[in-house]
């Protein structure tokens, strides 16, 4: 399995791999997906026998904060260590850099806890409406 940053051509497989997995309102619109990855300043993907099977987007500022929006996996390579390989590629060896996440879809808070993460209680969000 190869881990590297996402080429323009695979950025709608990206989009279909996220929507495969359930996600909806912000990749609906391949534009506006289009354009959020590209102004993303990391997006990678897990390649596989030339197969894109995950896909990460993070953006930071790469010195103290990250944050890490989309992970995605292929349900058929699921539970092969690829989620954390991208998570870890993502975050890089930089241990200056906090980098947080959203961790409300059923079974994320176990996958990041073993990945180092914790519950925090300072972060406050303004959601969209």
């Amino acid at each position: 399995m190869l881990i590297r940053p996402v080429h323009p051509q695979e950025i709608d497989t990206a989009r279909r791999l996220l929507v495969d997995n359930g996600w909806t309102r912000k990749v609906e619109d391949a534009t506006k997906f289009n354009t959020l990855v590209q102004r993303s300043q990391i997006a990678l993907v897990a390649v596989e026998n030339e197969q894109v099977v995950g896909f990460l987007r993070a953006i930071t500022d790469g010195i103290f904060n990250g944050y890490i929006s989309m992970v995605v996996v292929a349900k058929e390579f699921q539970r092969r260590g690829i989620g954390a390989a991208l998570v870890r590629e993502a975050m890089g060896t930089n241990t200056e850099i906090t980098w947080v996440l959203r961790a409300d879809r059923e079974g994320v808070p176990g996958f990041y806890e073993k990945l180092g993460f914790r519950p925090s209680m300072a972060a406050m969000e303004r959601r969209r409406q």
